[in-house]
């Protein structure tokens, strides 16, 4: 079973970042320090991300998507309940007109 350590702070995560852009490798600063090459890379990558460069969506962005389909997914559950009140009224004011009056 793998063990499990605090995430590293943001602070260290810039540092091996702006190494890496001044010419270290990723795998060189893993022998040095404690992080794999591996997620070192994955914090470069990100880094590109946020700054708007790369491919794919920047952490704002995965958060701001999460909100967003949660909202669609409250607004289709509304939407549905709408629609099966408004069936029901319907069913009732329909029976309602086609029963004779006893006046």
């Amino acid at each position: 079973m793998p063990k499990t350590r605090r995430p590293y702070p943001p602070e260290f995560r810039r540092q091996m970042v702006e190494l890496v852009r001044a010419g270290r490798s990723p795998d060189e600063l893993a022998r040095e320090f404690e992080p794999s090459g591996q997620s070192i890379r994955n914090w470069v990558r990100q880094a590109a991300r946020e700054a708007g460069a790369g491919d794919g969506l920047s952490a704002d962005e995965r958060q701001e998507l999460r909100r967003l389909r949660r909202e669609v997914r409250q607004l289709r559950t509304e939407r549905e309940i709408l629609a099966k009140a408004a069936a029901w009224f319907a069913r009732e004011t329909d029976s309602l007109t086609s029963r004779p009056s006893s006046s």
